[in-house]
């Protein structure tokens, strides 16, 4: 008989290093799941703390008989078991389950202490990306009391039961081989009404069932689970659900599920929430499932980490298709091999039997210092792993826009992807268009997908005249309705995920009138509200949840005589009433637009069918200055005074490699250009290393980066008025 017992809490809690012989009664008391930096991690500045802390316990010796293990499934990043002083383990890697066997050193009372560590170091995954690494026992602790002849518990963090589903040609049957790990003796395999006994040899046991009339897991149209149960005869008994799948990925047609088209178009998902970090409960694990199902998204890209295997365990009910990665990102670090093989050698082992995952990522953007033929030499090996622990899945990476096509890193995986940012960090958003059709031009038999894309928007800032570098609902708005016509140009995408759906901690940030925060997600850091871009992934994705949304009920008070009025719906026709009188009837597909005559006050209703939205919209004299970044650049288009400006000498209107190519202007080009990377973290200063990119922003006019940076009016006239006096 298996027991599970869960301890998460009477914890006590202190940031220290130090072992305590008994209980101490003056450090905090917490609950699990648990993080240090739930506040100072979500603050900006970059100077959340990164240390070694304690957590103690006392534990009874739960069992007389049979062993007891430790079962920690989320502590960050690093971990070291104590039990009454002596240590048992250590595990690196804090998203991932490991176990401990105490039952040599239980004694009837324990003292149990974990020391967590997220310290900087140059071995353990992740090291320098735009998330926050929340230190903590973030996930629950249990205790697993199994007998003496008990399926495996501590190999990789392993479930002890491995299933691997093979559907016919004709996808009317499927195969399905169920594998277990234990001491010695018999297991009893029980599937859809079969029963199959097989004996243990060398610690593995076998079965193989037939299932005929196979009901196939497909997607959100049908994610049907089976269940395959294994108990031995000492009473021990696990089990695990399964889906019945064909997944395969070609060059023109994308991704294809059981024998169909099948387009993956989805988000990318961090873990953290607004006050709680990353020490979350089921609870908040259930809701954004919920609020992702509601956008209509087939596809969740679980970035850039593990995730909790109860997320896992939702898509596989809802018929998420899922990219599960490991988080090799952005530096990759010549001592952090092993690491990087150990936490994907735990994802596969932990995930496998997942319907819901469709790939395993390898790394992400990592290659923004180049590649190394170390570098490389660490994805040979990730890769070959991947293949000879799974051979039903295909491996993958996301690559920064900056690494070449021709790279042979590109190549590596069986499939890939890009995450791109035109339109946003630099560039037009057409440069996106142009990108994947130079690259499927090229190469027309590999498979590519859309990793990343996505503009930040503060629900505070809007314009009537949205631009990139404003931080407005209306562009990032603008933003996802030119990347979905891009998408929908590309229909050879294998994937598209739009990063991200909600806002995250990134400490490091200090951009957008919010500090340590990413605002490219559609919802908010505390999920309490949908931003307007959400509503049209709903509109353009989700079929069968009819409704109709007003854009810009943020957007209150407007200076101007004509306003446009713009509807996500996704019906096919819209009739616009102002201030009570029926104005027009417009049809067509998710994006509708009006333009409306705004009165001192003006009533706008929206009706399509039985559904309706409205608000309230007010006629200034002048701009609302709330609506604009403090210092940003607003709707100003004129940047400094024509009158006067000398051609012959240096301004913002030259590129930037221009300007760093003369000594005089380069002192002013550069000092602004570091202070930008300084602002926006740690990722912007590896990126800023990489020469493809320096290509690219050389290109590019001073006063493009100067706009995409929301500098204030009077900053770039002052840039402006210092290189007006050099002369060329």
């Amino acid at each position: 008989m298996r027991t599970i017992l869960q301890l998460n809490d009477n914890w006590f809690f202190k940031k220290t290093s130090d072992i305590p012989v008994k209980l101490p009664a003056d450090w905090e008391k917490v609950s699990v799941p648990h993080t240090w930096n739930a506040e100072d991690g979500q603050d900006g500045g970059n100077d959340y703390w990164r240390g070694t802390a304690c957590y103690a316990r006392k534990l009874e010796n739960p069992v007389t008989s049979g062993r007891v293990y430790l079962e920690v499934n989320g502590a960050a990043m690093s971990c070291s078991v104590y039990l009454n002083g002596k240590e048992l383990n250590h595990h690196d890697g804090g998203y991932s389950t490991f176990r401990t066997d105490l039952t040599p050193y239980l004694e009837k009372e324990n003292i149990l202490c974990l020391t967590v560590d997220n310290s900087e170091n140059d071995r353990v995954y992740p090291q320098k990306a735009d998330f926050t690494f929340y230190g903590g026992l973030y996930r629950n602790v249990n205790l697993v009391a199994v007998p003496d002849n008990h399926f495996e518990l501590v190999k990789d963090g392993t479930p002890g039961i491995k299933v691997t589903p093979v559907v016919s040609p004709d996808r009317s049957s499927a195969e399905v081989t169920v594998q277990t790990w234990q001491n010695s003796g018999t297991v009893t395999f029980t599937l859809d009404g079969c029963t199959e006994k097989c004996v243990s040899h060398d610690g593995m046991a076998q079965a193989v069932f037939t299932i005929k009339n196979v009901h196939l897991w497909d997607g959100l149209d049908d994610p049907y689970l089976y269940t395959v149960t294994a108990e031995l005869d000492s009473g021990d008994k696990i089990s695990t659900r399964f889906g019945c799948r064909t997944m395969d990925f070609d060059p023109e047609k994308g991704f294809i599920l059981n024998g169909r088209v099948y387009p993956l178009r989805g988000v990318s998902r961090h873990q953290d929430r607004q006050g709680l970090g990353n020490a979350i409960t089921e609870k908040e694990h259930r809701e954004d499932m919920e609020i992702i199902r509601e956008c209509g998204a087939n596809t969740i890209r679980l970035a850039h980490y593990q995730h909790a295997q109860f997320f896992y365990d939702l898509c596989d009910e809802y018929g998420m298709v899922v990219w599960a990665e490991i988080p090799y990102i952005t530096e990759h670090m010549p001592k952090g091999r092993q690491n990087t093989l150990d936490q994907m050698r735990e994802l596969i082992t932990q995930c496998y039997n997942h319907p819901s995952i469709c790939c395993w990522g390898l790394s992400n953007e990592i290659a923004v210092h180049g590649v190394t033929d170390d570098l490389m030499e660490n994805h040979v090996l990730l890769n070959d792993l991947c293949h000879s622990m799974d051979k039903t899945r295909p491996t993958t990476m996301a690559h920064a826009f900056m690494l070449e096509q021709e790279n042979p890193l590109v190549n590596l995986p069986d499939i890939a992807s890009y995450n791109l940012y035109f339109g946003w960090y630099l560039g037009t958003l057409e440069q996106n268009d142009s990108f994947f059709d130079e690259y499927h031009s090229k190469y027309p038999d590999r498979m590519m997908g859309f990793s990343e894309y996505g503009a930040d928007a503060n629900v505070k800032f809007h314009s009537s005249h949205p631009e990139a570098g404003d931080y407005t609902e209306e562009y990032q708005c603008v933003y996802h309705e030119y990347i979905l016509s891009c998408i929908e140009r590309h229909p050879w995408f294998w994937a598209t995920h739009a990063w991200n759906l909600f806002d995250f901690a990134a400490d490091g940030r200090d951009e957008g009138g919010n500090h340590g925060l990413n605002q490219k997600g559609c919802v908010s850091f505390d999920r309490t509200y949908r931003k307007d871009a959400y509503y049209l992934y709903k509109a353009t994705w989700n079929k069968k949840d009819e409704f109709i949304h007003l854009c810009g009920k943020r957007y209150k008070n407007r200076a101007e005589d004509e306003t446009e009025v713009k509807v996500y719906t996704n019906r096919d026709k819209v009739t616009l009433f102002v201030n009570g009188q029926e104005k027009e009837t417009v049809t067509g597909k998710a994006v509708f637009r009006f333009k409306v005559q705004l009165e001192e006050k003006t009533e706008i209703k929206v009706v399509s069918g039985d559904l309706s939205d409205e608000m309230v919209l007010f006629r200034v004299s002048e701009p609302d200055k709330s609506y604009i970044l403090e210092g940003g650049t607003g709707s100003v288009s004129n940047w400094f005074d024509e009158e006067g400006f000398k051609t012959d000498h240096f301004s913002v209107r030259d590129t930037l490699g221009t300007l760093r190519a003369h000594p005089e202007a380069s002192v002013i080009a550069e000092g602004f250009m570091n202070k930008l990377v300084n602002s926006r973290g740690d990722v912007a200063k590896s990126a800023g290393e990489n020469k493809n990119l320096q290509k690219m922003l050389n290109g590019m006019s001073f006063e493009s980066i100067l706009k995409k940076a929301a500098l204030p009016p009077e900053m770039v006239q002052n840039l402006n008025d210092q290189l007006q006096k050099i002369k060329k």
